[in-house]
């Protein structure tokens, strides 16, 4: 990614981070809400390339990391998150059908948001975290995808014409 697309994309994470930090995180949703950094995050790399999803991913890992609200360790969410971007991208980047239609993008987010928790939780697991019973990681983590399903909609033409005008391409969500 061209330098000056990395230093406009920074500002919008940072928009979309503070936003989740001041307001997201302050509702109390049943099932564990959403996590609209990541919806962006992963709308973000769905819409590139599998190395701009990488990168997208190191970023919003390395926010997501200082975060007051994150349980794990510094770098947890960075390993995290630059793995599951660059899936996503990948997954995003090679099939026309992906990217032509919105139901796709709501599928691979939210699936993302679903993955990207799983392996956060087994990485925390064998990092010696502690994470409750297994019932309530399941009701959170099927909850969390939910929430993720009914908002991608919401946040998809927005981060959509936000990635176009970034990238000098024509959205076509």
């Amino acid at each position: 990614m061209a330098t000056r697309k990395f230093l406009i994309s920074f500002p919008i994470f940072l928009f979309f981070y503070l936003l989740q930090e001041a307001f997201v995180t302050q509702m109390r949703l049943p099932a564990g809400g959403f996590n609209l950094f990541l919806i962006v995050a992963l709308i973000w790399a769905a819409m590139s390339t599998p190395e701009i999803g990488a990168l997208a991913g190191f970023g919003t890992g390395l926010l997501m990391d200082l975060s007051q609200s994150s349980p794990g360790p510094v770098g947890h969410w960075t390993l995290v998150m630059i793995l599951v971007g660059f899936a996503v991208a990948f997954l995003g980047y090679g099939d026309d059908n992906v990217r032509a239609n919105p139901m796709n993008f709501v599928v691979l987010v939210a699936g993302g948001v679903f993955v990207s928790q799983l392996l956060f939780l087994i990485l925390g697991l064998m990092l010696g975290q502690e994470i409750g019973s297994v019932a309530q990681v399941i009701f959170v983590l099927i909850g969390t995808a939910f929430w993720s399903a009914l908002v991608t909609p919401i946040i998809l033409p927005i981060v959509s014409r936000i990635h176009a005008a970034v990238f000098g391409t024509s959205s076509r969500i």
